[in-house]
């Protein structure tokens, strides 16, 4: 986790930033929060089919993942220098060390951490994810989300305000803890 604030860090911190891997709750938590706090809510992945016209299981197969990710690091970079927002960003947005640092720079980061087993509940009807379309195919899925774990976690916990387990939690919950411990950070 982040270990050093600066005044001018806690200016920025009227933004608020939702990592984590897919299936952590990231655009449920995040709109509930939004409407909790009487902010604007936004989710990387909408923004992404928004703009394209296009979900991201086709932006993914015909452009491929570096393309998409390029993608997602221009529309973060947008996003975040907005003021008084909620933002949900994808699972695999952090490997971007320009997004890492832009979340890190000009918001309150929270790390939504969530088991392996919780994702492959959460996610397995979910066919809207590309990385999972692929391995569900070959029965890998939970191999997958093992290997995707070992790259993101650290880089989660890098650039992470706070971390909050969203497993075994509603999220009226989550959203309460979130509020608490960004006031807590910025006192």
């Amino acid at each position: 986790m982040k270990k050093s604030f600066s005044y001018n860090n806690m200016l920025k911190k009227n933004n608020i930033f939702l990592i984590g891997p897919m299936g952590a709750g990231k655009s449920t938590i995040g709109r509930q929060l939004a409407n909790q706090l009487n902010m604007e809510f936004f989710d990387s992945d909408q923004e992404i089919e928004t703009r394209t016209g296009a979900n991201i299981s086709w932006v993914f197969d015909v452009e491929g993942e570096e393309r998409f990710r390029d993608r997602e690091e221009k529309i973060i970079d947008e996003l975040t220098k907005k003021q008084g927002i909620i933002l949900a960003t994808g699972g695999g947005s952090v490997k971007s060390h320009i997004t890492r640092n832009n979340l890190s720079d000009r918001g309150f980061v929270v790390y939504l951490e969530t088991t392996i087993e919780k994702q492959l509940i959460r996610t397995q009807h979910d066919k809207r994810r590309p990385l999972l379309r692929s391995s569900s195919a070959s029965g890998n899925t939970r191999d997958l989300l093992q290997v995707l774990a070992k790259e993101r976690n650290p880089l989660y916990e890098e650039i992470a305000d706070i971390r909050i387990s969203t497993d075994e939690q509603n999220v009226r919950v989550v959203v309460n803890k979130i509020i608490i411990l960004r006031k807590k950070s910025s006192l």
